[in-house]
């Protein structure tokens, strides 16, 4: 079973109507590429690009993040819609990419300066019938909010979810 723990974080229910959550975070970039991002709770994360580009190389790019925040996201929402369905599993594993043109970072106005493609390979570590997990599958994506962002942005998102022995 997933070790993920439920976050107290926005959840929607007929019953309960909305519960906004407002949070924040501290950001410091002391000139460069390198930004530390410090969280409500005091963790922090670095973002930096690498020396070809300017950064000292000592981090994930933003992009990068991104990308990785997305994986994050999507293994949180699939361990709620997995309890909440009785799946059982012992993880999942993510093999990600994009691409994109640089020319837009670059600053050409006619090529969009995000992600032009996002490629995801999510196996799931799970014996459950394949029914099953392709119900959780469609509530994870349907919730995942990193997930709708990059949809409703325009990107190419695939996400090809696949089951792997535990």
């Amino acid at each position: 079973m997933s070790t993920v723990e439920p976050s107290p974080a926005v959840e929607s229910t007929p019953r309960q109507g909305p519960r906004p959550v407002r949070t924040t975070l501290r950001a410091c970039n002391d000139e460069g590429a390198r930004t530390v991002v410090t969280t409500r709770d005091g963790r922090s994360l670095v973002t930096d690009e690498p020396v070809s580009r300017g950064g000292t190389g000592t981090a994930p790019t933003p992009l990068e993040t991104v990308v990785g925040a997305l994986c994050g996201c999507s293994a949180v929402t699939f361990e709620r819609a997995a309890r909440e369905l009785g799946l059982d599993y012992e993880g999942i594993d993510f093999d990600a990419g994009y691409r994109l043109d640089r020319r837009g970072l670059l600053g050409e106005a006619e090529v969009r300066p995000y992600f032009d493609t996002v490629h995801v390979d999510a196996r799931v570590r799970t014996t459950a019938p394949s029914e099953l997990l392709a119900q959780v599958v469609e509530i994870t994506e349907h919730r995942c909010p990193v997930r709708n962002l990059l949809v409703d942005a325009g990107v190419a998102l695939t996400i090809n979810w696949s089951a792997a022995a535990p």
